[in-house]
C-alpha cells in the first residue's frame, strides 16, 4: 500500500498560509516598519507644515522682500523699476527729524497706554476672580471693547475729545476748566489716543490675567491666610508671583502693539492730519510715518526702511529684556545660595 504525501497549497509553502477567516497581511515587514517610522517621526512635521507654509508665504517672504526694497529707490507707481542705493535710505532716515520725532511719540504713547492698561487689567482681573453673582456677564462685558472695531472706537472717542462740542470738554467746563484742544496739543492728543488704546485692550488683558489667577493653587492662599496675610498681601506675595509668566507675555504683546500703533492716531486726526500725526507731527508714530512715506510721498523704498527699523527696534527691546533678566538672575543667584 503506497504512503500519501502532503501537498503544499498553491501560492506558498506548507504552514505559511493564513488560517481561513483571518485577515491577510500582504505588506512586507520592511515596508510596514518604514510606514510606522514615517507615522511616528513624520506626522508631527505634517501637522505643523500648514502653519509654516502660510508663514513663509505671508510673513517670511514679505520680510525678505521688504529688506530688498529698502536697499533701492522705488516709487509706488513703478514698483518694477528699482534703483540700487544700498544703505542710503537708512542714512537718510537716521538724519530725518521726523523719524526721531516718530520714535519719541511711539515710545511715549506706548508707555502712557501700556502701563496704565496692564495695571488696570491686573486690578480688574483680581476683582473678577472673586466669587460674585453674574460673574459671566462681567467677564463678557470686559471683553466687549476688544471685539469693537478700531475704527468705530476711534470715531466715538474722537467725538468725545472734540474741542468745541466734545463731552470731555463739557465735563471739564462743569469744574471751571477751559476747553482743551486735544488734537493740536501734543500731550493732550497723546493722552486722548492712549485712552482709546487703554479702553480697547484692558478687558482682553484682564481675561488673560484672570485665567492665570484661576490656575494658582488655592492652598497657597490658605497658607498665606493662616500666616496672617491680608488680601492685599496675598495679592502681592501669591497672585503676582503666580502669574508672572502671563504678565511677561502681556508686556511683550503690548510692546509689539505699541510699536505698530496706527489706526487710533490715523482716525483721531480726521483726514490729512491723521497721516502726518497732526499739523506738527505731534502724535505721528512710526506706523504713520511708514504710511506717509509709502502712500503719500510714494517712496516705497523709504517706507520699507521704516518697516525694517520698526522690526529691529523690537529685536533690540527683546535683547535688552534678555540681558536685564540674565543680569537679575545672576544677581539673585548668590543671594539664594547664601540663604540655602
Amino acid at each position: 500500500m503506497a504512503a500519501s504525501t502532503p501537498v503544499a497549497p498553491a501560492g506558498g509553502p506548507a504552514g505559511k498560509h493564513p488560517a481561513p477567516g483571518a485577515p491577510e497581511d500582504s505588506a512586507p515587514p520592511r515596508r510596514r516598519a518604514l510606514l510606522h517610522r514615517l507615522d511616528v517621526r513624520g506626522a508631527p512635521y505634517a501637522f505643523v507644515a500648514p502653519f509654516f507654509i502660510v508663514f513663509a508665504a505671508f510673513s517670511f517672504y514679505p520680510l525678505v522682500y521688504t529688506s530688498w526694497i529698502s536697499l533701492h529707490r522705488v516709487e509706488l507707481a513703478t514698483m518694477n523699476v528699482m534703483e540700487w542705493v544700498a544703505f542710503d535710505n537708512y542714512v537718510a532716515l537716521w538724519e530725518d527729524e521726523r523719524f526721531w520725532n516718530a520714535v519719541g511719540n511711539t515710545i511715549t504713547l506706548g508707555v502712557i497706554s501700556t502701563v496704565p492698561q496692564l495695571l488696570m487689567a491686573l486690578g480688574l482681573a483680581h476683582l473678577l476672580n472673586y466669587r460674585m453673582r453674574g460673574s459671566t456677564f462681567f467677564r463678557v462685558a470686559a471683553l466687549t471693547p476688544y471685539a469693537t472695531s478700531v475704527g468705530a472706537a476711534a470715531l466715538v472717542f474722537t467725538m468725545l475729545f472734540e474741542r468745541d462740542f466734545g463731552m470731555i470738554n463739557w465735563m471739564l467746563g462743569l469744574f471751571g476748566f477751559d476747553n482743551v484742544d486735544f488734537e493740536n496739543n501734543k500731550w493732550a492728543a497723546q493722552i486722548a489716543i492712549s485712552t482709546i488704546v487703554i479702553w480697547r485692550w484692558t478687558g482682553y488683558n484682564a481675561l488673560l490675567y484672570l485665567a492665570a489667577m484661576q490656575a494658582v493653587p488655592r492652598e497657597r492662599y490658605e497658607a498665606a491666610a493662616i500666616d496672617g496675610a491680608s488680601r492685599w498681601q496675598q495679592f502681592l506675595t501669591v497672585t503676582v508671583p503666580g502669574i508672572r509668566s502671563t504678565i511677561v507675555f502681556t508686556i511683550v504683546l503690548s510692546t509689539i502693539g505699541a510699536t505698530q500703533l496706527f489706526g487710533e492716531p490715523l482716525i483721531f486726526g480726521q483726514g490729512p492730519n491723521g497721516i502726518t500725526g497732526g499739523a506738527d507731527n505731534q502724535y505721528q508714530t512710526l506706523g504713520l510715518l511708514l504710511y506717509e512715506e509709502g502712500w503719500k510721498n510714494y517712496q516705497m523704498g523709504r517706507a520699507a526702511t521704516v518697516a525694517w527699523v520698526m522690526f529691529l527696534l523690537l529685536v533690540l527691546v527683546f535683547v535688552i529684556q534678555r540681558v536685564v533678566r540674565r543680569a537679575a538672575s545672576r544677581r539673585s543667584a548668590p543671594t539664594r545660595s547664601t540663604a540655602s
